[in-house]
């Protein structure tokens, strides 16, 4: 499974230690696990896991993001991949949680940390032994993750890597700091290595990465401050997934901020962590040309910046970063709609319902945004409204249902821990894990469902019971993370409506199959956005967004498609995703660029 967000595995508890010496067991396993890694020794590997055991690795053995499962594809793995790795001095990880005996998806299983290091460098890995008492000192290996943390000579400057910063005060140079930056910034004697197209949360964690590791970066923003992008947005909007799960890379949330992020509040943290981890970003400036020349391999991009000023410049890689799934507006056809004489706008213009307010407005879409706006409309008096339903929604409750996928992030553990056993996670394994959480939401929601299901609205938990977290990884949307809307739907205060109980529009509203019409002011489009290929192909053209293909979702292997890895197209990089993705597959895909760049190989 790959290059997937980040799965969040159910908390069935902490398991009593009372009669187990868990560092013991762990500590043994460790030392077997790495003599035999060291020493090449695939059998012993082997005997180590369990037949169903699930190997994932992010870099360190295989340059790429594959997860191997049972005994036969990790054997095949490792007898090729372990001569190149030189995989060594395997050892309890430094600075990490200590080894834990826990409940996960019903079994009892030890969980630790691992260092190690590599040829290229240094590597962190996560483990579930499998814990039987009744064989306690011969536990297998569940599943295991290995990643490649740093690059060698090219770590990240943090730390006791950090600059002194004594240049200017002791004047080794003439320019001040601010003097120094401003000059690094305008790039005015010289091109970036590495171009990232939009500012956003994406390209900002990945410019500040590559920047620590030396990379030479720009990024460019088409709108006119970072963060405007959130706070064009509309007016209520907050996120919908927990603050603790959100923090930057190198500086986190303060410990004040709110649960739930306001827009407003994500945009100013966005611009105050652009200018703190010093991200090359020149704002209202767009891409308007760029093609790669296959001899040099290097792109050519022609930007322009504010007043309509071009330059021109040769970069070796270019990485597409506009969203989390797209940008631009996805309109469905709607029999007619060309004919009705009021307003028609997409979620991406809504801004606030005041502008409704006593007129009756049809809110096409049922997702997050959807109800968002139609709950938005209800309280700034908006006459009438009604949700135009194409499809079953998925919908659960805030608490306790959808926080459940972030229960993780309240075991006691540090962000950076969390990462890596959150990345563990294969895909069937988060397949069962979500079947299980989506029994327990249906429990848990079951008067909210029925009322809703009273009112009009049809519900499930996607084809297979995943749910709404599982929709999002596969590209899908249909899903509503309730925050107070479903209770307006039960009470009648917004309306549901059904295209198979409708016919088309007409000149003052919807045509009905009884011959009514129910009528219309406006009508706001919450339909999403088109898939990031569109994207690629407006800013770079058909060539290469043809030959990318399809982005986010997973691909027959189970990673996602064209996302923090090689793309079809050569030197052209995508990066993608939630605040949480971004944190951690920004890692990988900085050391991916610094060793493309500094022709580093696996092997």
């Amino acid at each position: 499974m790959s290059a997937q967000p980040q799965a969040k595995a159910i908390n069935d508890g902490a398991v009593s230690t009372e009669d187990t010496n868990v560092d013991e067991i762990f500590a043994t396993w460790l030392k077997q696990f790495g003599a035999a890694l060291e020493g090449g020794d695939v059998d012993s590997l082997i005997a180590l896991s369990d037949a169903n055991c699930h190997w994932k690795d992010l870099l360190s053995f295989t340059w790429s993001y594959p997860v191997f499962v049972g005994h036969d594809e990790i054997r095949s793995c490792l007898n090729e991949q372990l001569p190149k790795v030189g995989a060594g001095d395997v050892r309890l990880a430094a600075g990490r949680a200590a080894p834990r005996l826990h409940k996960r998806g019903g079994r009892q299983v030890i969980e630790g940390y691992f260092d190690f290091d590599t040829r290229l460098g240094k590597g962190s890995g996560f483990v579930r032994l499998l814990f039987n008492p009744e064989d306690a000192r011969n536990p297998k290996a569940w599943s295991i993750l290995t990643s490649l943390q740093e690059l060698k000579g090219f770590e990240e400057r943090i730390n006791d890597r950090r600059p002194i910063g004594d240049e200017f005060s002791q004047y080794k140079i003439t320019e001040n700091w601010k003097e120094v930056r401003e000059a690094k910034k305008s790039f005015a004697d010289r091109d970036p290595e590495v171009l990232i197209v939009g500012g956003g949360h994406c390209g900002l964690i990945l410019a500040s990465r590559l920047g620590l590791m030396g990379v030479d970066t720009l990024v460019v923003e088409k709108e006119d401050n970072v963060g405007d992008t959130w706070r064009k947005r509309y007016h209520s909007l907050t996120l919908h997934n927990e603050s603790v799960a959100n923090h930057f890379p190198f500086i986190p949330f303060p410990p004040s901020f709110p649960i739930w992020l306001s827009k407003d509040q994500l945009a100013d943290w966005l611009e105050s962590y652009a200018t703190s981890m010093e991200c090359n970003v020149w704002n209202s400036t767009k891409v308007v040309g760029a093609s790669f020349d296959e001899s040099s391999k290097k792109w050519t991009v022609t930007l322009e910046k504010p007043g309509g000023t071009l330059r021109e410049i040769n970069c070796k890689h270019v990485v597409f970063s506009t969203g989390v799934s797209g940008s631009i507006p996805k309109i469905p056809h709607m029999e007619g709609i060309e004919n009705f004489k009021g307003e028609v706008i997409h979620s991406a213009e809504f801004t606030t319902g005041a502008k409704y307010k006593g007129k009756k407005v049809l809110v096409v879409g049922t997702g997050n945004s959807g109800h968002d706006v139609a709950q938005d409309l209800v309280v700034n008096g908006t006459g009438e409204v009604h949700m135009l339903q194409r499809s079953p929604t998925c919908v659960v409750s805030l608490e306790p249902t959808a926080t459940a996928v972030y229960r993780i992030f309240h075991e006691g553990l540090n962000v950076e821990d969390i990462d890596l056993m959150a990345a563990s996670v294969p895909y069937d394994v988060l397949v069962d894990t979500y079947q299980h959480m989506c029994k327990r939401a249906a429990e848990n929601d079951k008067e909210m469902l029925a009322g809703l299901n009273a009112a009009g609205m049809e519900t499930w938990y996607g084809s297979d019971n995943t749910g709404f977290h599982m929709m999002y990884l596969r590209g899908e949307g249909g899903y509503y993370i309730d925050v107070g809307c479903s209770q307006m739907i039960i009470d009648g205060r917004i309306k549901m409506v059904h295209t198979n109980n409708s016919e088309h529009f007409v000149e003052n509203g919807l045509l009905m199959k009884d011959g009514s019409v129910n009528e219309y002011d406006a009508v706001i489009m919450c339909t999403g956005f088109k898939n990031m290929q569109e994207n690629v192909r407006a800013i770079m053209g058909d060539g290469v967004a043809d030959k990318v293909g399809s982005v986010w979702g997973f691909d027959d292997q189970f990673m996602m498609k064209n996302m923090y890895r090689h793309t079809a197209q050569e030197n052209f990089w995508i990066m993608g995703g939630a605040l949480i993705d971004a944190r951690v597959f920004s890692r990988y895909l900085a050391i991916l660029l610094t060793a493309e760049l500094r022709d580093i190989k696996l092997q």
